[in-house]
């Protein structure tokens, strides 16, 4: 399955995953970071996968061992048989509401009190857990999983092979109000969609907004951690990853490969260049034309340029000191 190389006893048995430093009869576990080192020799686990090129310093305490190329790439690969024996649901709830204009696919899975509204689609193998939401027109594509609480509203459309985790929200209307003279808002209807490609996971409690006109995007492969919040008409570039607390404001345009740590800010109506790397809590203001850019602080500046003025923010109670003893003593 790995194209790995066995070590040890061919003949063990594993029926879960483990971490490396609890394990535990029958469970299989990894090395990857050699911080973790240590535990190889004290394992409980019955198998260990190693790097191919690791040399021991000392004989693995696991049964089997099994060396590998890439070792996180391998345990993703086992990750998703283990994970696989979970969806045991099959077929389509009684105590599902399922429109009768609704088209599902082959092997679909429709969970208890889920409802399926007028006009909704759904592709091949694709499981709808309890107490999901597809409102109107709502299009889910082939082998998604879409786990219970998650709301999707009206016209909303969803690729092949994603994920949306508990109580995701797509298609709210985005934040449009129009000030009216006596200092009153007025709401700018939503009349647009979200348009999510496939391969997206869409981590719990993140939102996304519908455009006010056109769509909101979220590209193929891109991957959203929880609580993220997604503005009207946003673009979300290919294979982007964003994690947990994120907020990115209205018509923001992200470029593809771009990585994007916690809490980090992005203001409305800017571009962010392809492969852009953006430090946890760092705002974004403007626009980031070059390539593979990295950005820290806020407002945020170029990563090492904040790196170095950090070192002297740090020093200012002492410089201040010096300052003032080195102005006494002019004064004198």
């Amino acid at each position: 399955m790995l194209g790995g190389t066995l070590e040890g006893n061919g003949d063990a048995m594993v029926n879960r995953p483990g971490k490396i430093e609890q394990g535990g009869l029958g469970t299989l576990t990894f090395l990857a970071n050699l911080r973790y080192e240590q535990y190889a020799y004290t394992t409980h686990s019955t198998a260990v996968l190693i790097p191919r090129e690791f040399q021991p310093a000392q004989p693995i305490a696991a049964e089997a061992v099994i060396r590998v190329d890439d070792v996180y790439n391998s345990l993703r690969i086992l990750m998703e048989k283990f994970g696989a024996a979970v969806q045991d649901a099959k077929g389509v709830s009684k105590q599902a509401f399922v429109s009768n204009s609704v088209t599902l696919g082959d092997a679909v899975t429709v969970g208890t009190f889920a409802v399926l509204e007028d006009g909704v689609s759904v592709g091949d193998g694709t499981i709808i857990h309890p107490q999901v939401f597809l409102g109107k027109n709502v299009s889910v594509g082939k082998n998604c999983t879409v786990y219970p609480g998650v709301k999707i509203y009206h016209d909303c459309v969803i690729g092949d092979n994603c994920i949306l985790h508990s109580n995701v929200v797509i298609g709210s209307d985005g934040f449009g109000f129009v000030p009216q003279p006596d200092g009153s808002f007025l709401k700018l209807p939503q009349l647009g969609n979200v348009v999510v490609e496939s391969d997206v996971e869409i981590g719990a409690n993140t939102t996304i907004d519908r455009a006010t006109m056109g769509s909101t995007f979220i590209r193929k492969g891109v991957k959203l951690d929880n609580l993220i919040m997604v503005a009207h008409n946003v673009e979300l570039g290919q294979n982007t990853v964003v994690a947990a607390q994120a907020g990115i404001a209205g018509s923001t345009k992200i470029g593809q490969g771009c990585m994007i740590g916690g809490q980090a800010g992005f203001v409305g109506h800017i571009e962010i260049a392809d492969g852009t790397k953006v430090q946890a809590q760092s705002g974004v203001a403007a626009s980031v034309k070059e390539p593979g850019t990295a950005l820290y602080g806020s407002p945020a500046l170029p990563y090492n340029d904040y790196l170095r003025s950090y070192a002297i923010f740090k020093k200012l109670p002492e410089l201040f000191r010096k300052i003032n003893k080195l102005i006494s003593r002019n004064e004198e």
